[in-house]
């Protein structure tokens, strides 16, 4: 598999954003939550994934962009985890929810062992 992120695997679209958040339901692992809903509105890639840092804890637009970056490298590198239990079209957003700024380590093991709890939930 490709160690990409490609244009047409970003969230972007309002609607699947708002479905998201209205039934999407959720897998965390401190201090990262991953939110995921079945996405029957765009067909043509499997996986949509987005990420998303707090204002209300980093107010330096400068910390959110650094941290953003952090979390979409983590996915890039570990999307195999994902990809490989997803079967239907899915919509995906990635939240950094703490106030302490955790190293790029830290972030990429909590990010695995998040993503391999999502494939454990969904096996079930």
């Amino acid at each position: 598999m490709a160690y990409t992120y490609p244009k047409n695997e970003k969230l972007k679209s309002k609607k699947s954003i708002e479905l998201l958040f209205s039934e999407g339901q959720s897998v965390s692992k401190y201090p990262l939550r991953l939110v995921y809903v079945e996405n029957s509105l765009e067909n043509e890639e499997l996986v949509k994934f987005g990420v998303s840092v707090s204002k209300k804890y980093f107010k330096n637009a400068v910390d959110r962009n650094r941290l953003k970056r952090v979390l979409r490298e983590c996915y890039r590198l570990n999307k195999n985890i994902i990809s490989e239990c997803v079967d239907k079209p899915m919509a995906f957003m990635f939240f950094y929810q703490s106030k302490e700024v955790l190293s790029y380590q830290e972030i990429n093991e909590k990010s695995i062992q998040l993503f391999e709890k999502f494939t454990k939930k969904i096996k079930e």
